[in-house]
């Protein structure tokens, strides 16, 4: 059934096909017929970070900017869903069109932006949730916010979204938002983690609950940035990372018409660059957890990464080319004993 629904798709704009698909989706969720499609969610629970996940397999951030689809794709079968990115104020992202797929390879590129309605929109969406299972949020700055301010826009989404979050994740690491995989590195990662973590502990006093944060990272590194970037993140008592972002390499998909379109490549083309980073993370933060994304088309691609050292997964990208048997069939494959 999904094949021919993507057929149809695929005939569309990328972006356009993306609103339809979500719209149909919801629309089968009011009347109550997504579970009968997909069936039973795999139950396969699992501890991490004091958060109990129904089982491995996550949304990736990017997919419900809003939160606003946030009931329809529970019921996919995902243990958890991650929303955003949001940013304190409401913005258009960049000009369209901005998503392209590269179908060939099982790729996309993207140069959203950090288009969103606003972080008080999304925590609204979010509090009227009936999907019971774990929600991340993840959070960035707005493109008018220059990269020197950047912490700020961080603290603000925080505070924001701290009362609904059952994590919390700081994007340091989309390449469409102007400087800000620069505040991945060096001193500047420490003067972001820093006082991040520090105003999350006194949100978790006040609220009597602890809500873990984690920082979701590029591929696009050398070993060495890798360790500095592990050692930023052990050292600032992060509570988890995610690895990894969108790439802005192009190897792979050379000599595809799209593939010199500027923005963020996913699918298939970065799994090694996200397992690589996964591998290194493992060695420098043995005990942290990490949640694997990038280019998991398969359950065989799943366990890899679990491989590599992943403790969860996210999907994206091979959730448009295969739909959504792949949360099931992914969820399967990790499923415990």
């Amino acid at each position: 059934m999904y094949a021919f629904a993507r057929s149809l798709l695929f005939r569309l704009d990328p972006e356009t096909a993306h609103g339809i698909a979500l719209g149909a989706l919801d629309s089968l969720h009011r009347v109550k017929s997504v579970k009968r499609l997909v069936g039973k969610p795999v139950d396969d629970p699992v501890e991490l970070m004091g958060l109990r996940f129904a089982n491995r397999v996550g949304l990736a951030a990017g997919l419900d900017k809003n939160a606003d689809h946030l009931d329809a794709l529970g019921e996919l079968g995902f243990g958890f869903i991650e929303v955003g990115t949001v940013t304190p104020k409401a913005q258009p992202g960049n000009s369209k069109p901005r998503m392209f797929r590269l179908a060939a390879h099982s790729a996309i590129i993207n140069r959203f932006g950090f288009n969103n309605r606003g972080v008080e929109h999304l925590v609204a969406q979010v509090k009227q949730r009936q999907y019971g299972g774990v929600v991340g949020i993840n959070i960035g700055k707005n493109l008018t916010t220059s990269v020197d301010n950047a912490l700020d826009d961080y603290l603000a989404c925080l505070e924001a979204v701290h009362g609904v979050a059952d994590y919390v994740t700081v994007n340091i690491s989309s390449p469409n938002t102007p400087g800000l995989r620069t505040l991945q590195f060096g001193d500047q990662l420490d003067a972001l983690l820093g006082p991040i973590r520090t105003r999350s502990q006194m949100l978790d006093e006040q609220a009597g609950r602890s809500v873990p944060l984690l920082v979701k990272i590029a591929p696009d590194m050398t070993d060495e940035e890798v360790a500095l970037v592990a050692g930023s993140i052990e050292r600032n008592g992060f509570d988890g990372v995610i690895a990894t972002n969108t790439t802005v390499a192009r190897e792979g998909v050379q000599g595809d018409p799209q593939a010199e379109e500027a923005g963020g490549l996913s699918g298939k083309p970065v799994f090694e660059a996200s397992n690589r980073v996964i591998r290194l993370l493992r060695e420098h933060l043995p005990h942290l957890p990490i949640i694997g994304v990038g280019g998991i088309d398969s359950g065989d691609a799943a366990k890899a990464k679990l491989a590599a050292g992943a403790d969860l997964v996210q999907l994206y990208s091979g959730l448009i080319y295969r739909g959504p048997t792949l949360v099931r069939e992914c969820a399967d494959a990790l499923k415990s004993g």
